[in-house]
């Protein structure tokens, strides 16, 4: 039992410091997914360490360095707990009407599309926002369109097809391809109901993993290269989809200083979104980033639909007049991390995947 937990204590040990590795390979970037199991597992092991293992120096050695990495994480993670104090961002006398975004990775080859038209029928999104949706997906929405005839539309049968659909008309619509001619990020500008622009960028990179993407350049080059687009707008902004990563992550931390947008996740909870049939693997892939005269009233994970996602869903109003107390929610690069933001682009639109079956599009 001692060498069993000596050698899982090691692992744990050598799976939380992998990320701290600035390299892009997945045996380095799957382990930042992994934080939350790494704290149960290190906390529980740990206290059995403490009652079941000899105190030799060894012992002594790893639980030292095993207890810093449980305050490490619980540091990082505290913030997207309820226990993390948000300020007040109630309605004022300027606030615009709600809208309600619903955005969720279908799951190419899940087809139980009437248990999604159910979900649109339950909730009834202002706009809602597919990812991995292919041409049978894209068929079976068309008996949506009624409700939802604004549409942005990128099929593709490669698990990063995207469509958009909505109540709001769409008052300009554009298809980004930033690093890869067959990984589609959308542009979509609408009005609120009561005359507010505002504009959503929706998101589906490819993920660091033994079988998909050998590295996250790809996906690192795609959302950096989406936010520089969003720095300096002047345009409240909403980015969501399935980013795969964690809002954690050393991508999402330089995602969000260079967009100069907010984690609506802090202060509101970890709201895992995959693996919706692993309860224990679950990490929170779908993230939501807004500027701060957006102010979420509303976030929260849906019902199953058969996906290996979640759907999550997001209610919002509009209020530039109060932007200020959000104002300091917002981070901003640093010099040298201008140079990497840069770096990381050059290498994403250099990589070449030979894990998808990649298709050109006019655009």
């Amino acid at each position: 039992m001692e060498l069993f937990l000596n050698v899982l204590s090691a692992l744990l040990i050598l799976l939380s410091i992998l990320p701290f590795i600035r390299n892009q390979h997945w045996v380095f970037r799957v382990p930042e997914f992994m934080k939350i199991q790494l704290l149960i597992l290190q906390t529980a092991v740990f206290a059995l360490s403490i009652m079941l293992v000899s105190k030799d120096l060894w012992f002594w050695v790893l639980n030292a360095a095993q207890l810093g990495l449980i305050c490490y994480h619980l540091y990082i993670l505290i913030r997207y707990t309820k226990f993390y104090k948000r300020k007040n961002t109630s309605r004022t006398p300027q606030s615009s009407s709600t809208v309600k975004v619903l955005s969720v990775n279908v799951h190419q080859f899940n087809r139980d599309f009437g248990r999604f038209h159910e979900l649109i029928a339950k909730h009834q999104p202002d706009i809602f926002i597919t990812m991995e949706s292919d041409s049978k997906w894209e068929t079976s929405n068309r008996v949506l369109e009624s409700d939802y005839p604004h549409t942005q539309k990128m099929t593709l049968d490669n698990t990063y097809g995207m469509h958009l659909y909505s109540k709001l008309p769409l008052q300009k619509s554009e298809i980004h391809f930033y690093v890869a001619e067959d990984l589609p990020s959308f542009e979509s500008h609408f009005k609120t109901e009561d005359g507010r622009d505002f504009i959503i960028f929706g998101v589906h990179p490819p993920p660091p993993s033994p079988t998909e993407e050998r590295t996250s350049k790809e996906r690192d080059g795609d959302l950096l290269c989406v936010a520089k687009k969003i720095r300096g707008s002047r345009t409240p902004t909403l980015v969501i989809g399935d980013f795969n990563t964690v809002a954690w992550s050393d991508t999402s931390i330089l995602f969000r200083k260079t967009s100069e947008l907010i984690d609506a996740r802090v202060g509101r909870g970890i709201l895992a979104t995959f693996h919706a049939k692993y309860w224990f693997f679950r990490v929170p892939l779908d993230l939501l980033f807004h500027s701060s005269d957006i102010f979420v009233d509303r976030l929260e994970t849906l019902e199953h639909i058969g996906s290996d996602h979640f759907p999550i869903l997001c209610e919002f109003h509009i209020d530039p007049a109060a932007k200020y107390v959000q104002d300091d929610e917002v981070k901003t690069l640093k010099e040298e991390e201008k140079e990497v933001v840069d770096e990381l682009i050059v290498e994403g639109r250099k990589e070449e995947s030979d894990n998808r079956d990649r298709t050109e599009h006019p655009h």
